[in-house]
């Protein structure tokens, strides 16, 4: 029989609203496609502002600020940072400057939200953190999954025991990006499905059960060498099995399950955006999460409101240990399929 299990699965209004966390004034730099819905959920769902971005093109960085009703618009990442009256920084350039972009906001003393993936592997990481660390500088990679209601109740059930020990997590993460001059088909602005895509699933395995014993990863590469798609299996211990899919030429089910010895929890899709959540338990109870909130980008740039407020460098949600380390599964993804980037 089914009964109501609302211990079981946190509802999205028992999390922080992200209205009600403080007011702080965001800059953008790089003034791209997922920058436009940070300046849209940010204003439009918490007490922040953005007021300024920046571009190495001026024209483009003004014509993001009219559209947006953003106060100032700069013709170099420079000028941005050096702005006395932001807050805080969101990076949302290529991968292929996440680096030197972050590192730069930090030199002029900002605090920065960094897209993810954080950066092209774990050592450009550790040298952001590290640079952060010694300027007592809060710093948080842009993973908006991980804040997101329905994506937190799910990782707060399995961390509390609701379908017992964990034996299988299965995400997929699939869209049909074909295009010669997308960004993510350039060695250059380090493409492939790994950074965009696959990071999604790879974050959600780490979020359940950390970091993986052993890494196995078979996929395909473009002619340009970057990779086309891929499917990595982590292992944990004797029993625990995570898969990741990703592909950058199919749109796959992006939906995502973790079963355990009690019972299974599914993500419907979309599982890294605002998404309905189902429990299943052997014993026969179930619950659901309606996690279909508007926006999304809201709750991480909240998320750095309250840190910075209450003075800390580093987000629990979203801690500098756990970039690092889910960089460094993604460095072993890449070393076993071959995917170098230029630069590196």
């Amino acid at each position: 029989m089914s009964t109501d299990a609302a211990p079981a699965l946190t509802q999205p209004s028992s999390y922080p609203d992200p209205a009600d966390a403080p007011a702080i004034r965001w800059g953008i730099i790089a003034p791209g496609g997922i920058a436009r819905k940070f300046a849209t959920d940010v204003p439009g769902h918490t007490a922040s502002t953005v007021d300024a971005v920046g571009s190495r093109d001026l024209g483009r960085a003004q014509a993001f600020a009219a559209e947006f009703d953003v106060p100032r618009a700069y013709g170099s990442y420079a000028e941005l940072v050096a702005d006395p009256d932001l807050d805080a920084v969101y990076i949302a350039s290529p991968h292929s400057e996440h680096r030197d972009l972050a590192l730069l906001a930090l030199e002029a003393g900002k605090p920065i939200l960094v897209e993810k993936a954080f950066t092209r592997n774990a050592a450009e990481a550790r040298e952001v953190l590290d640079l952060a660390a010694s300027r007592d500088l809060f710093v948080m990679e842009a993973m908006w999954a991980r804040f997101l209601p329905h994506y937190r109740a799910v990782v707060d059930a399995v961390h509390a025991g609701v379908i017992g020990e964990v034996l299988s997590v299965d995400a997929l993460h699939g869209q049909m990006l074909v295009g010669g001059n997308d960004r993510l088909w350039l060695p250059e602005l380090a493409g492939g499905a790994l950074l965009d895509l696959t990071v999604y699933p790879l974050s959600f395995a780490h979020a359940l059960l950390g970091v993986p014993d052993s890494i196995h990863a078979f996929g395909t590469l473009t002619d340009l060498g970057v990779d086309a798609a891929e499917t990595v299996v982590l292992r944990y211990g004797d029993r625990a099995v995570a898969v990741a899919h990703a592909n950058l030429e199919t749109a796959l089910a992006n939906d995502a399950s973790v079963a355990g010895t009690l019972g299974r929890i599914d993500v419907e899709r979309t599982f890294y955006a605002p998404s309905d959540v189902e429990l299943v338990r052997h014993d026969g109870t179930t619950a659901s999460v309606h996690g279909r909130v508007p926006g999304g980008f809201q709750y991480e740039a909240a998320e750095v409101a309250r840190c910075l407020a209450a003075g800390e460098l580093s987000s629990r949600l979203m801690s500098w240990q756990a970039t690092v380390e889910v960089m460094e599964i993604m460095d072993e993804v890449r070393a076993q399929l071959g995917v170098v980037y230029p630069g590196e």
